[in-house]
């Protein structure tokens, strides 16, 4: 159909420009490599085109056209086309194949939403844009065949969330869904008999068992009526595993253990199954008879008898809380040395979506991450630091190998990876650890397991019981049907038709609502009106809401909607993400509302607490059924649910399972056989095994460093060659210098728990616990999570598993005095393809997550130092009756040498034994190193769970040795040995004995082969060159060579060099700097959605003397709008220096970054200011990252003055591997011309992080010379000689000219990529160099007398 005027549908195509198109090349190259061993035509496609196709209504012709070319494109990098059709020849009809995808309907598409948000900004109007991704494929010298277009399909459209895009114009971009007939009362339920009732629950896909549904029956027939559907829906979800733990609070009977075969653990389990017997009866006493057995209480005994012996006084417990959380004692740093203290605490939590992200693998693992940032959160905790422990099946795996009705494990892998690290990215959280196990058992189900850390001063934290009349606010985001069924669905066993099935179960998370939330939560102001607080996790508002009170009156027509149409079903189980309960009292409500108005947030009051807790409620019985306080949900004026609280807390009908403990071990743990032959070939291919091998690629997608709080880097030494074995971070003070570290780590091993489910849960602690002490932690002092997933409990050996496990854990608990004060558990690890004779299920899983708190002084790498001479003595584990003494003592022997200060690294042992895990600490400074063989054999298969090594000084080593023969425990001495010494020469050197040649290796071999194991699947660099090869220059450079480069700078240099500023020199005394002289210049930060650097940006500033002022832009509707703009144009018109932070502004969409920023500054009002500012007031700008980004699209970098954007103009693009990179670089001062640049001098190299997927400068080259005359390029990316090189990782993102920052023509106007604000005496202590660029104390003092 023609455009027609009436439905005001306006179609525009963009397409990156050749040069520009990394996606494409990207993407043809994945198709070619994983489609074209199948389908030859694939392999041989001359070009794969992608373009972006915005559908746009309620723009008039000259809004739409500023539109297109300020936010949908930019002309440096894109070609845009109008028209309805697509921009592709055909002259042969099987030349070209063309399609298109586009979400489903009702799943978030950011690229959608941010376009609207920033054309809002551009033109005044909020229009209604659809997106789609067109993908034309140009045929080389065979045609495309149908077969290979159909798995070219299959390959990018996951029907779970997206579906192929109609070609034509649609009639309408409005949502159109009106709402249906009121919810129907389920007539004759309360009579039916057991078919009628299971005909009901496949009718409507309920999860719940048949038993349930009897009970249900049961209750509604006491009460004499019907249930609503939606009653029998909330019922359903209420009680779902995911949010009732049903599995883990059945009831165990006839527990047996089964010792059939030669290799058995039988009297180790029994004797861990009277233990536990011992601890119900010290716990319970008496009462030990009315308790039931269950997964649960064995998960939680260990803690309760631990704090019974007093050995727990640090637990906060509440009702309230959603993670595990410890009392500590935060230590900070004045500015004159002097110290303080004060009590905050310290949460942590671990979460899984293994279902959602085995179905929708970028959503699932993205909303893993959301929902467990939200739980400490929930406990008024700022989340600061994550980690990451994934499982899959080999992700080399060929296209044929894929399972039916799976996904194929390298989409699942990337896809995963990608999500997962775009939310932690955009909300600005730092990703300390990235692990992912490769094991053909998750071939099941993936494992996509988070864990996060946050603290907060506790006196912010209030919890009060709720009463009768307070208020539960709605906070974040707005309803849709995303996410209906997720509790439901995570509980089931993956079959072959999930995929087909399940879309409605997965959904995308908001992570820019979610940094909001984030922010509203740091206030103490805000923190001091709230009760009690729920996340919207699985259940939506029935379990967030449902769980916060007794008595709850929930009125879901004030749910904010997302689109019309939604029922009251909907609304009330929809789990979509980014929303918070809150429990306040009715007086405080309003001020609540606007707390989270100024923060860009909305807020409603969506129900009344009717009845708040009653400890002595008593438990459901027919008797009681229909009495006490009710959950009542009203929709258009209509109650549809109305149920008894003590009904609900049932949990649903009374549930018992038998259980057999299968005793006997498969086969035996001999992944570790190479162990013993300790050969330099057999090392090498450790280090390039699929379990052992690099992680780098796929790490380095995660931002490591944001927060200026990461004590370590993932990745430590000069070389960033060795992954450090947990993370460490400062705890998150907004405004004081922390000398205190929140640790967290995590032990596992899918070979070990396979063998033996109870020794693999012992292994896991001990490794979780060893881990933490190689950080510097006292593991003693640090408290455990447990994360339990297993496959579906439908017979006595599966629910054997799970307790076998349990066991091991309790016995580990108990023997070292250190609890497991929370959990998880996922019982879905199964698939079933009944027609393919498929029934496969996951390794049995615990993974136990070891945190705590330490100085930030006691913080230490796993990286050896270098220095040549030192010694690197072996902690092995021992077993039977001596392996909790053995590990006691080598633990206290490691915190003896560590309190002496003997201790320069310590390391775990991993799986691939003590040879590699050796290697790997070397890699961190390429330290030669002289290993013993028979050392290192001393530790035993299966036994390197516990064992470390450790790096002692050399001159120290007798000090050492006397240290480690007076530490016993119980009388048991530790066990070691030297295992190595440093030497010199960069080489892995094994002695054998008796004496003979030692057997040398170069450490750049072994290196190569441990980073190439998934470079193909992960890259490191856009050429496929790993970070252990010769560095490749990619293919367009400009210039063309290092030398090339190497000449423009030299030719530059006498323009530059020691001459400290020509802005400075001619502004320093004007009026507005004589002004500033008597105070502290003002510097204002604006902070959009997607802004998350600001306080990192602020505190920097702060610390240089400066004063600042956060604005936040609010654009809820016009009104936010037109007032934002207002108060930052006041803003500006105060301020001496304007500092635009990193982020992800409006989520770097519509497909680019920085536009939502650039457009805010295009407003009259604020460009007026801005203007002012520079040229009559003589003020500063600075921009980083995101910052940078924007400021180029405005001219204001390099032209010094706002100016359209133009083809020929530099701009910031997309990094050349075409994704995030997240690692630390070196970058040179080239000019010091500018006042940002006063303090330092030319040559001067910092080593700096950088986080971004859009770092790279792209410039003429006449241009890129003619800014390195005038001295307008202060920073270049270097080597490790300090040569500027446009070669990637040093060159990160392939920048034109290896540049990494730029400046106006006067210099007053800095941008920049790499993060100089992300730094301290404590951060980054594995990464050596000079992290202190001292530009924000320069843009200060420019304002001095």
């Amino acid at each position: 159909m023609s455009n027609n005027e009436d439905t005001r549908i306006r179609r525009v195509f963009v397409e990156k420009k050749d040069g520009f198109d990394i996606e494409a090349r990207r993407l043809q190259s994945d198709i070619a490599g994983f489609l074209g061993v199948q389908y030859p035509e694939l392999a041989g496609l001359r070009r794969l085109r992608i373009l972006q196709r915005y559908d746009v209504a309620r723009l008039s012709a000259e809004q739409f056209e500023p539109a297109v070319n300020l936010v949908f494109s930019e002309p440096q990098c894109d070609r845009v086309f109008y028209g309805e059709e697509v921009p592709a020849a055909l002259p042969t009809e099987k030349s070209c194949a063309v399609f298109g995808i586009e979400y489903v309907p009702g799943q978030y598409n950011q690229r959608s939403d941010s376009a609207e948000q920033c054309v809002e900004l551009a033109v005044g109007i909020r229009p209604v844009v659809r997106t789609a991704r067109i993908f034309i494929l140009e045929a080389g010298e065979h045609a495309i065949g149908d077969a290979a277009l159909e798995a070219v399909k299959r390959y990018l459209i996951n029907p779970v969330d997206s579906r192929e895009a109609a070609m034509e114009l649609p009639r309408s971009l409005e949502d159109e869904g009106a709402e249906g007939g009121d919810v129907p009362v389920l007539t004759g339920f309360s009579v039916a008999a057991e078919p009628a009732l299971a005909e009901l629950a496949k009718q409507y896909g309920l999860a719940m068992s048949a038993e349930d549904l009897l009970f249900c029956r049961d209750y509604f027939r006491s009460i004499d009526r019907d249930p609503s559907l939606a009653e029998l829906r909330v019922l359903d979800t209420y009680w779902s595993d995911h949010c009732r733990h049903t599995t883990f609070t059945t009831a165990l009977e006839n527990i047996s253990i089964d010792d059939a075969g030669a290799a058995s653990s039988a009297p180790a389990l029994k004797q861990a199954l009277a233990l536990y017997e011992d601890a119900r009866r010290e716990v319970y006493g008496e009462g030990t008879k009315n308790r039931k057995q269950t997964l649960m209480d064995l998960a939680t005994i260990g803690t309760k008898v631990l704090k019974k012996r007093g050995l727990l006084g640090d637990l906060d417990e509440s009702k309230e809380i959603n993670a595990c959380s410890i009392r500590v004692n935060a230590e900070f740093g004045g500015a004159a040395g002097e110290k303080s203290s004060e009590p905050w605490l310290f949460l942590f939590k671990n979460e899984t979506h293994n279902h959602p992200t085995e179905i929708e693998p970028f959503g699932g693992a993205a909303t893993c991450l959301g929902g467990a940032i939200r739980d400490p959160l929930s406990g008024r905790a700022y989340v600061y630091q994550a980690m990451r422990v994934s499982g899959g099946a080999d992700p080399r795996s060929s296209l044929s190998e894929t399972l039916p009705g799976k996904l194929p494990q390298l989409k699942i892998a990337r896809e995963a990876s990608a999500g997962y690290s775009s939310y932690g990215n955009q909300i600005g959280l730092a990703t300390g650890q990235v692990s992912e196990f490769y094991h053909p058992g998750f071939l099941a189900k993936r494992m996509e397991l988070g864990a996060v850390a946050g603290a907060v001063p506790e006196a912010w934290v209030r919890r009060e019981e709720p009463a009768a009349g307070d208020l539960v606010i709605l906070v974040g985001g707005k309803t849709g049907r995303d996410g209906i069924g997720g509790a439901t669905g995570s509980s089931k066993v993956h079959t072959g038709e999930s995929v087909e099935s399940a879309g409605a179960e997965v959904q995308k998370g908001n992570a820019v609502e979610e940094r909001k939330l984030q922010r509203l939560f740091r206030n103490p102001g805000v923190t001091a009106l709230i009760k009690r607080c729920n996340d919207f996790g699985a259940g939506g508002v029935a379990v967030a809401v449902g769980e916060l009170a007794a008595g709850l009156d929930i009125n879901l027509d004030k749910a904010p909607k997302k689109y019309a149409g939604l029922d009251g079903i909907e609304l009330a189980i929809s789990e979509s993400q980014e929303r918070m309960a809150l429990v306040v009292a009715a007086k405080d409500a309003d001020r609540l509302i606007e707390y989270a108005a100024a923060e860009n947030l909305d807020a409603v009051v969506i129900a009344v607490v009717t009845a708040g807790d009653d400890e002595d409620e008593p438990a459901f019985t027919p008797a009681t059924s229909d009495t006490g306080p009710r959950l009542r949900m009203s929709w258009r004026g209509k109650t549809i649910v109305d149920i008894s609280r003590r009904f609900l807390n049932s949990n649903g009908a009374p549930r018992s399972a038998a259980v057999v403990i299968d005793a006997g071990l498969k086969g035996p743990y001999d992944r570790a056989s190479d162990w013993q032959s300790y050969d330099l070939d057999s090392l090498e291919r450790e280090l390039g095994s699929l379990r052992t091998g690099s992680r780098r690629g796929l790490q380095e997608r995660f931002d490591g460093s944001i927060g200026a709080a990461s004590a370590l880097y993932p990745w430590g030494g000069a070389e960033q060659g060795a992954p450090e074995c947990g993370m460490a971070a400062l705890l998150p003070s907004p405004d004081k210098e922390s000398l205190t570290a929140g640790l967290m780590s995590f032990g596992y091993d899918p070979d070990l728990a396979l063998h033996s489910p109870y020794e693999g849960a012992k292994g896991a602690i001990r490794e979780a616990l060893a881990k933490y002490a190689c950080l510097g932690g006292n593991p003693w002092a640090a408290r455990l999570s447990l994360q339990e997933y297993f496959e579906r409990m439908d017979k006595p050996e599966s629910w054997g598993k799970v307790l076998g496990a349990l066991l091991g854990a309790l016995e580990a608990e108990l023997a070292l005095g250190v609890p497991a004060i929370g959990g998880k558990d996922s019982m879905s690890g199964s698939y079933r393809d009944d027609a393919n004779h498929i029934d496969l299920a996951v390794p049995p899983t615990l993974v136990a997550f070891a945190a705590g708190t330490a100085p930030a002084s006691a913080v230490r790498s796993g990286a050896l130092s270098g220095k040549p001479g030192n010694t690197v003595i072996l902690l092995y584990q021992g077993s039977g009756l001596e392996e909790w003494d053995v590990f006691k003592a080598n633990m206290n022997a490691l915190a003896a040498l560590s309190a002496k200060g003997l201790v320069c690294a310590a390391y775990p042992v991993g799986p691939g034994g003590p040879a590699a895990a050796l290697a790997i600490m070397a890699f961190g400074n390429m330290a030669g190193l002289e290993a013993d063989s028979d050392a290192l054999s001393l530790v035993s298969p299966g036994l390197h769970q516990g064992s470390v090594l450790v790096e002692i000084n050399g001159a120290a080593l007798d000090e050492a040795a006397v240290l480690l023969r007076e530490t016993t425990m119980d009388g048991t001495a530790p066990r070691w040995a030297i295992a190595a010494r440093t030497v010199q020469e960069p080489v892995f050197r094994m002695v054998q004995k008796p004496a003979g040649k030692p057997a040398e290796k170069s450490l750049a071999i072994l290196r190569r082969a441990y980073e190439r194991t998934l470079a193909q699947v992960f890259p490191q660099t856009s050429s496929g060159a790993t970070v252990a090869e010769t560095p490749v220059l990619p293919s367009g450079s400009v210039p063309a060579s290092d030398a090339a480069l190497e000449a423009a700078i030299r030719s530059a240099g006498k323009a530059s060099a020691g001459q400290p500023g020509k802005a400075d020199q001619g502004h320093r005394k004007s009026a507005a700097g004589k002004a500033a002289g008597t105070a502290r210049p003002l510097v204002v930060l604006p902070v959009f959605p997607g802004t998350n650097c600001e306080w990192d940006m602020e505190r920097a500033f702060r610390k240089a003397g400066a004063r600042t002022r956060l604005v936040i832009f609010r654009n809820r509707n016009s009104e936010d709008i037109l007032e934002s703009r207002r108060e930052l144009a006041a803003a500006i018109g105060e301020a001496q220096i304007v500092a635009l932070s990193g982020g992800f502004s409006a989520g770097d969409e519509p497909d680019g970054s920085g536009k939502f920023i650039a457009n805010v500054f295009r407003s009259p009002a604020i460009a007026e200011e801005l203007t002012k500012l520079l040229e009559k007031r003589d003020g500063l700008v600075l921009g980083i990252c995101n910052g940078f980004q924007a400021l180029i699209k405005l001219g204001l970098v390099p032209y010094g003055k706002y100016l359209d954007a133009e083809s020929s103009m530099p701009t910031l693009s997309f990094n050349r591997i075409g994704r995030h990179v997240s690692r630390m670089v070196r970058t040179k001062i080239i000019s010091n011309t500018s006042p940002w640049l006063s303090l330092e001098e030319p040559g001067a190299i910092h080593i700096l992080p950088v986080s971004h997927g859009e770092g790279r400068i792209v410039i003429r080259e006449a241009e890129g010379r003619a800014l390195f005359a005038s001295g307008q390029v202060p920073f270049c990316y270097t080597d490790e000689r300090g040569n500027p090189t446009m070669a990637e990782p040093d060159n990160p993102n392939g920048s034109d000219f290896a540049i990494e920052g730029l400046t106006s023509p006067d210099g007053r106007i800095l941008g920049k990529m790499a993060h100089s604000e992300r730094c301290g005496e404590y951060v980054h202590i594995n990464v050596p160099g000079n992290k202190s660029q001292r530009i924000f104390e320069a843009g200060v003092r420019y304002f001095g007398d």
